[in-house]
């Protein structure tokens, strides 16, 4: 079976609350609508359909204020720092699978600025075979071709590929193509889940 893991909530993990702090006092807003702004926006700028500058540009525009270019690169400072911390624990998984010859693939919806600084700081990132940004595929979950775009570049039927993910969007995303899924929730049901899947294909 090929895995085909997402990045944040399951290897990488999400924002930490300092770094999301440390965003909101950047920006010098109120969190609740600094959120919502931020979200909104997100998802074209994870597949680079705009620029780091045309993002923050737009969240404050949603804001009703401005951002220079000073402040604009703080924020995208913050925000690279916010989604920066790793669960080594996975990190160890992801190791422990490729040294078994398992092949790996690798599906995160992530703006240039930040896929930048993990392939700087992460090599454990050497160890997927394919790696699917979505700022550098130009798509993003839970969009099909996102998963398609995958199954290509594994090159292996859908049925052969297992997705993990922590949001259940994302895992129908994967399944509406004929992937298989399973919503993360720890290291350890995500090894039961290896044994069931190893033991089904053998069968």
């Amino acid at each position: 079976m090929t895995l085909l893991f997402d990045l944040f909530g399951v290897i990488a993990r999400h924002q930490s609350e300092e770094g999301k702090d440390l965003l909101v006092r950047t920006a010098g807003v109120p969190a609740p609508a600094f959120w919502e702004a931020y979200w909104a926006r997100r998802h074209p700028y994870d597949r680079a359909d705009v620029t780091a500058a045309r993002y923050w540009a737009q969240v404050a525009d949603d804001l009703g204020t401005s951002f220079d270019q000073e402040r604009t690169a703080a924020l995208v400072a913050a925000d690279v720092a916010s989604w920066s911390a790793v669960d080594e624990t996975m990190v160890a998984l992801v190791g422990e699978l490729a040294d078994s010859g398992r092949r790996l693939g690798l599906l995160s919806n992530i703006p240039e600025e930040l896929a930048a600084h993990y392939e700087a700081h992460h090599p454990w990132l050497d160890r997927f075979d394919v790696l699917a940004f979505s700022c550098r595929i130009r798509r993003a979950k839970p969009e099909p071709e996102a998963y398609l775009w995958c199954r290509e570049a594994l090159g292996v039927g859908a049925d052969r590929v297992l997705f993990v993910d922590d949001r259940a969007g994302n895992v129908e995303g994967a399944r509406s193509v004929g992937m298989r899924g399973h919503v993360f929730t720890g290291v350890d049901e995500l090894r039961r889940e290896l044994v069931r899947g190893d033991a089904a294909a053998r069968g």
